[in-house]
């Protein structure tokens, strides 16, 4: 039946003895509405799928689902709180379930039954869609049994009718069936290439692939391919895992796949290429940035993923405490001057540079940025993607830019002297300028502008102040543990000095079932380095970064392990993964 007719809902829902959720004020389609009213969908994709329904019919639930409008368990999560069900994940089905000799598995898998309990003549069931009374009265005649429904997420009962009764096989198993083998002949040809990547079992393989990363809360995919596997890991807060992968022999069709989705040349194996793709999974709009370099055994495809309405442009969620905030932000209202952010790849210094530029952006300011690549919109700021394939390289772009009478220039990175000395010639000429370097630490930013061949005298009358940064993961609130220092650990660890108290409380990660890391999320780890005169006596005669450093400490800086210390003893993160990401020991 169709969800859509409030009108059949409500017959069919008194019959079967659940609420009416026709007595609340709710449009036609109550699942509808209800996601509208929880923000899980927007009015837009409505009308649109609405449309897509009037022309080629359909269930329109369904549809939002299929065409990435809404998630399975935004729908579910929408049935459960109208019908008042409990819904039922992965983690609540039992080992095992009863037998029903009379209802085959073909029935289950297409109506998206899974039964769970018998109990006193009655069958728990567990539906995608439990007000489907056909297939209830359907269930009740075959089994002798009054029906009781549950609901659950269509691709968990799916997975759970397979586990459970029908051999083992994975969703992914039963796509990859659909998978004919290819030969060395085969992959060499174009054309072939692109038939099999048009094929409906591929692209639905890797469109489960990326759902499966936003799932997730995947940061990147990783799709490598070796002499007899493929194998594919999600990083997730940070750390590879790897995860079910198809068969060897899809791997030239999938990669030919993502190559086709991001615009890639296909039939271009021997050579780097870059490119992107705009999907919606799960009612989200992904950007994914595609990277395939060339390995032995084929190409290597990273695919990063930028989910534009997770990102969150706040210092507080950032990790900034009240001390640090307050000093860069003060920094940021002065009208001219550099300011540096440092760290590794993927330490979230373009995320940091975004919440302050975010910060920045007033009527009264004009922002331009030149970036590589642009990762986030931001509206009311002037964002250039560099692209040195035609000369627009950053050192040209910001010649440019300066032309444009702007007050706060971002550069994505400081990569050469020629960049720098633009950018410090912008700063002393009234304009604030934010970039990012990579260096392991705060006082490392000044000596390799040092090393890049800055002079000494300009860098000290134009930098501000560098803030280096690293992301930890978080733990989950929901299963931490607590536990007592030792004061011999306590007292190595110098924690008297961050805070004077008897006793010491960290937090341990404790895996759970729904969470096998105990994780959940990241956070920075900061430490900010202001331009005092002290250091700046210390660049003038080209002092280590070491002594930079412990001159900052001196002046009361808190360095990112004392940072760590303390989101330890605030139970945010664990010491493993303080010591994971610093230098300290």
């Amino acid at each position: 039946m169709e969800r859509c007719s409030l009108v059949q809902v409500s017959e069919e829902t008194k019959e079967a003895g659940l609420p009416d959720p026709s007595e609340k004020p709710v449009l036609d389609n109550p699942v509808c509405a209800f996601l509208l009213e929880n923000d899980r969908l927007k009015s837009a994709d409505l009308k649109r799928a609405v449309t897509y329904q009037e022309q080629n019919g359909g269930d329109l639930v369904t549809l939002l689902v299929r065409l990435g409008l809404v998630s399975e368990r935004d729908v579910a999560e929408a049935e459960s709180g109208l019908l008042d069900l409990p819904l039922v994940r992965t983690v609540d089905l039992p080992e095992e379930v009863p037998e029903m000799p009379g209802i085959s598995i073909r029935y289950l898998k297409q109506n998206l039954i899974l039964p769970i309990e018998e109990s006193n003549g009655d069958l728990i069931v567990v539906m995608a869609n439990p007000r489907d009374a056909n297939a209830r009265k359907a269930l009740s005649m075959a089994s002798g049994k009054n029906i009781v429904p549950r609901v659950g997420i269509a691709s968990e009962i799916e997975n759970g009718i397979e586990k459970l009764l029908g051999g083992g096989r994975s969703a992914m198993g039963q796509i990859v069936e659909g998978l004919g083998g290819e030969d060395e002949g085969d992959i060499e040809d174009v054309e072939h290439l692109r038939d099999l990547a048009s094929e409906a079992p591929v692209i639905r393989l890797v469109n489960l692939l990326m759902q499966r990363a936003v799932e997730g809360r995947a940061s990147d995919i990783h799709i490598e391919p070796f002499e007899n596997r493929l194998k594919v890991r999600y990083r997730i807060d940070g750390v590879l895992q790897e995860v079910e992968a198809p068969p060897a022999k899809s791997t030239a069709a999938v990669i030919s796949r993502i190559k086709i989705m991001a615009k890639l040349n296909i039939a271009e194996r021997r050579l780097p290429q870059d490119g992107r793709i705009m999907h919606r999974v799960q009612g989200k709009e992904l950007d994914l940035r595609v990277s395939t370099v060339p390995t032995s055994h084929g190409e290597s495809v990273v695919m990063r993923i930028l989910d534009r309405e997770s990102v969150v442009l706040d210092f507080d969620s950032l990790g900034f405490d009240d001390k640090i905030r307050k000093d860069f932000v003060k920094q940021l209202q002065m009208p001219h001057g550099i300011i540096l952010v440092t760290g590794p790849t993927g330490s979230g210094k373009t995320t940091t540079l975004y919440t302050a530029l975010s910060a920045l952006n007033t009527p009264e300011r004009k922002i331009i940025t030149v970036e590589d690549p642009v990762e986030y919109q931001l509206e009311g700021i002037n964002q250039i993607q560099a692209k040195a394939s035609i000369g627009l390289d950053f050192a040209h772009a910001l010649r440019s830019i300066v032309r444009q009478d702007p007050d706060v220039i971002m550069i994505g990175e400081m990569r050469d002297l020629e960049t720098a000395r633009i950018a410090i010639q912008s700063a002393l000429t009234g304009h604030l300028v934010l970039s990012t370097i990579h260096t392991n630490d705060a006082a490392s930013g000044v000596t390799r502008m040092l090393d890049m061949g800055v002079e000494d005298y300009l860098l000290t009358s134009t930098v501000n102040m560098i803030l280096a940064q690293r992301l930890v993961r978080t733990l989950d609130p929901a299963s931490r543990e607590r536990y007592e220092l030792l004061p011999e650990v306590a007292q190595e660890l110098k924690l008297d000095e961050l805070i004077d108290q008897e006793h010491y409380h960290f937090y341990r990660a404790r895996p759970s079932e729904e969470n096998p890391t105990g994780y959940r999320g990241r956070t920075t780890i900061l430490e900010l380095m202001g331009m005092t005169d002290a250091i700046r006596r210390l660049v003038m005669r080209h002092a280590t970064s070491g002594e930079l450093q412990d001159q900052a400490v001196a002046d009361g800086m808190r360095t990112m392990y004392q940072d760590g210390l303390l989101k330890c003893l605030q139970g945010v993160t664990t010491l493993e993964e303080i010591l994971r990401v610093t230098q300290e020991s």
